[in-house]
């Protein structure tokens, strides 16, 4: 079986975000940093389906996930 292969657009775009570049750059700068302790998917900024994919994905050890954790990285710094 293949892994399937997405990219940061991909989440944003699964999120129903705008996915370019720029778009997913103010993303970040807006929101970060998250506060310590506080897992991306349990971010306030997220709608409740938003937040329910990245943990169901996250938990499933989806293949989102490795990007999902990318994400939380980025609004880490």
């Amino acid at each position: 079986m293949e892994n399937a292969i997405h990219t940061l657009s991909d989440l944003f775009r699964q999120l129903g975000l705008p996915d370019d570049a720029a778009s997913i750059e103010d993303f970040i700068a807006r929101h970060r940093p998250l506060p310590p302790g506080v897992r991306v998917a349990d971010a306030s900024f997220w709608t409740p389906s938003q937040a329910q994919f990245l943990a169901e994905e996250m938990s499933d050890d989806a293949d989102w996930a490795e990007l999902v954790d990318t994400l939380a990285l980025l609004l880490s710094k």
